[in-house]
């Protein structure tokens, strides 16, 4: 038997990461956080020490990744080796190794086994761009979470705020989530669109829990939770 899956794909600011957490508290299920995967696989290379313009090389690693996500205290942490190293695949070194390997191929293909994988029972919960459409095209139930780009940034702006900073550029960020959503709406492989049986929810005048549970009753009415 299949574990249930719920896929929630999206832009940027969204609120894909929070729906995503709150879903996997609730339902007890695995939580996969598709973005991190190719930070953890270049973490794992620069662990290594290994020249991350190896190709091959870069592949095997990726092919034998043990990672996990846990949730703690409101938040998801990202182990590598058992290891929390959520802050580590933050670092800007590591970003500019996961865009690098994420143009390989091989890499791709083998991390794409690996989300895979995170489909065990009770049921899994993925966030990411493509969760519908390219990992699990047979998810029973795809959520396609948006929001005003206007709106994003505003939640972007907040987040800066609480975190003390001061010297925010709004516009910047404005025009930076813009750009993205021209790159991953445009990119060649797996860009980010709604799968044709997904449900589209738009967030931008709704509030988390609304947004919740708006999801929890899909899940419900699918009798995967």
């Amino acid at each position: 038997m299949n574990a249930p899956v719920i896929t929630v794909d999206g832009p940027s600011g969204s609120g894909k990461g929070t729906i995503c957490r709150l879903l996997a508290e609730k339902t007890g299920f695995n939580l996969l956080d598709s973005g991190a995967i190719y930070r953890l696989a270049a973490l794992a290379c620069l662990q290594r020490k290994l020249d991350c313009d190896n190709e091959p090389l870069v592949a095997e690693v990726a092919g034998n990744l043990d990672i996990r996500f846990d949730i703690n205290a409101n938040t998801v942490e990202a182990l590598l080796d058992d290891k929390i190293v959520t802050r580590d695949i933050r670092r800007e070194q590591v970003g500019m190794a996961a865009s690098k390997i994420a143009a390989y191929p091989s890499v791709r293909a083998a991390l794409l086994e690996c989300q895979q994988a995170f489909r065990k029972l009770p049921g899994l919960v993925a966030d990411g761009r493509d969760m519908g459409t390219v990992v699990f095209p047979n998810a029973p139930l795809k959520i396609f979470l948006t929001a005003t780009a206007q709106e994003r940034a505003s939640r972007r702006i907040k987040q800066l705020q609480e975190a003390g900073e001061t010297a925010i550029d709004e516009q910047k960020i404005l025009a930076d989530i813009i750009a993205r959503d021209d790159r991953d709406m445009n990119r060649a492989t797996a860009p980010l669109a709604p799968a044709p049986d997904a449900i589209e929810l738009d967030s931008t005048s709704l509030s988390i829990n609304e947004v919740f549970e708006t999801i929890l009753k899909q899940a419900q009415q699918r009798q995967l939770c």
